[in-house]
């Protein structure tokens, strides 16, 4: 399997709290139309939200599109509980 290239610099750019554009991420843990789940180069990030969705995902440039309407979002640097918390959200809506 073929590697990711390491992606260095991030950036978020919140428009209208409705339309997010991110670089530098590394991972989607998890999504559904409330809650989304990234792995970024500066730690694990939260979004919160209404009606959420990926309008664009180029995890291999590490960059992606959510749009929808934005409540909140959160950084950790704790990668192993967001993870966990992923994997458990996954195996809840399956």
């Amino acid at each position: 399997m073929e590697e990711r290239q390491a992606v260095q610099n991030h950036s978020l750019i919140l428009k209208n709290r409705n339309t997010l554009q991110l670089s530098g991420v590394t991972d989607v843990i998890s999504f559904d139309s409330v809650q989304i789940i990234l792995e970024t180069c500066a730690g694990m990030l939260l979004v919160k939200g209404t009606q959420l969705h990926m309008s664009r995902l180029t995890v291999e440039q590490g960059e992606v599109n959510i749009e929808g309407n934005v409540d909140s979002l959160t950084y950790s640097d704790s990668h192993k509980a967001a993870k966990q918390a992923g994997k458990l959200m996954g195996r809840l809506f399956k």
